[in-house]
């Protein structure tokens, strides 16, 4: 369905639009039209959206006044009447500020209305058993280098996402409810956050990362379940082009899926869930490298990328143990959800290339009821990447769907 499409059957559901309702979906249209086809001219805009050249313009200027879009200095196009002005997405103005908090390291991305990442900054930190203050003083510092250089560039924060290896409530919005891997529970991060004006949106991270690959793709499937790895495992489902976050946000937990009823205690309480087989510690710990667990030792995933690549017998077997419990897991999402595809984001990605075998493995011999074709797992095109760019991408899609967030000059 067109934006245009879209807005229509919104305003099916709720009612008849009001002339203001009307207008934020003109400019949202407007602005989409820039953003996927620019150079424009202010013609060009009107025979793309269906409106006339006069509402355009005023659209158009009102975008400009935002500082969404610019204008260049008229240029002849060959064509009978005046010379048109180029219109494009503003290589300066407003922009989105991406966090990120991980088990061994913060994060800080600011992507322009493009969706072009202009500034990217990781530190290490061994963030697992801080306090949240100390952790929240480390990424605001971050971000404020982060937003410093942005703004070199000529860009204005206009929101600001963090993700967060842990659960999201729907409601309060503002709370952590709980990080295992980082050994927080209940964390609110208005008390902890440095400057009250400043404080970002939390998500979590695994829900991040599917967006991000969700807007990314030339041509991207509407219904896909996106596993996250890394210190934990998460899962984000993604139906007919939305985020599905449950009746209270709790939806994903993919890594507490049990696959071993019997097997080993997890933190969580239970036993035999995914994370003992196929989490990161558990691949470490299988592979004979469990002292660079979470240790600032450095990067835990690439070691293991190189392990395997050289043949290491202990690490090949500990990546078949994992993708084969990683299978098992699965087959209950495709069984439950039916989705177009599944997507290994996360550490997952940078190890899919001994992962995806037995995970295949595993899907053909336990997806009997409905038709499952191999290639519909593959690995995420993000990978590590994801959650930090979808955090910063978050204000940048809000803005394009409504234009009216950004105050007028």
């Amino acid at each position: 369905m067109t934006a245009v499409g879209r807005a229509a059957s919104r305003g099916a559901e709720h009612g008849p639009a009001s002339l203001q309702d009307m207008r934020r979906q003109n400019l949202s249209v407007v602005l989409a039209a820039v953003a996927a086809h620019s150079p424009l001219s202010r013609a060009d805009v009107s025979g793309r959206v269906g409106l006339t050249r006069a509402a355009v313009s005023s659209l158009v200027d009102e975008l400009i006044g935002r500082g969404a879009v610019t204008e260049a200095a008229a240029t002849a196009s060959g064509r009978v009447g005046r010379p048109g002005r180029a219109l494009t997405m503003a290589d300066d103005g407003p922009a989105g500020l991406g966090l990120e908090i991980g088990v061994t390291h913060l994060g800080a991305c600011v992507a322009d209305l493009r969706g072009e990442p202009r500034v990217w900054r990781r530190v290490e930190r061994a963030n697992a058993g801080r306090p949240a203050e100390a952790v929240l003083a480390d990424l605001a510092a971050l971000a404020d280098e982060a937003q410093t250089e942005a703004a070199a560039l000529g860009l204005r924060v206009a929101g600001r996402v963090l993700a967060v290896p842990g659960v999201v409530p729907n409601t309060p919005r503002g709370l952590l409810e709980r990080a295992p891997n980082l050994g927080w529970h209940g964390v609110r991060l208005a008390d902890h956050w440095p400057d009250p004006d400043t404080v970002p949106e939390p998500e979590n991270e695994a829900n991040l990362g599917a967006l991000a690959e969700y807007w990314n793709a030339g041509n991207p499937v509407e219904t896909f379940v996106h596993v996250s790895a890394g210190a934990g495992i998460g899962a984000a489902l993604v139906i007919d082009g939305r985020l599905f976050r449950g009746a209270r946000g709790f939806a994903g937990e993919l890594g507490h899926i049990p696959v071993h009823p019997d097997g080993p205690r997890c933190p969580c309480g239970a036993r035999g869930c995914l994370e003992q087989y196929a989490g990161e510690a558990a691949v470490l710990r299988e592979a004979g490298l469990a002292q660079h667990d979470g240790a600032g030792t450095g990067d835990a995933v690439a070691l293991l990328a190189e392990r395997a690549a050289a043949g290491h017998p202990p690490t090949l077997a500990a990546l078949e143990r994992a993708g084969r419990a990683l299978g098992l897991a699965l087959t209950s999402a495709v069984d439950l959800i039916d989705p177009d595809r599944l997507v290994l984001g996360g550490a997952y990605a940078e190890l899919a290339g001994w992962l995806l075998p037995p995970v295949r493995a595993e899907l053909a011999e336990r997806v009997t009821v409905r038709p499952w074709a191999e290639e519909a797992l593959r690995p995420a095109a993000l990978g590590r990447l994801g959650p930090l760019l979808g955090a910063a991408l978050t204000t940048v899609r809000r803005i394009m769907a409504d234009p009216t967030l950004l105050p007028a000059a």
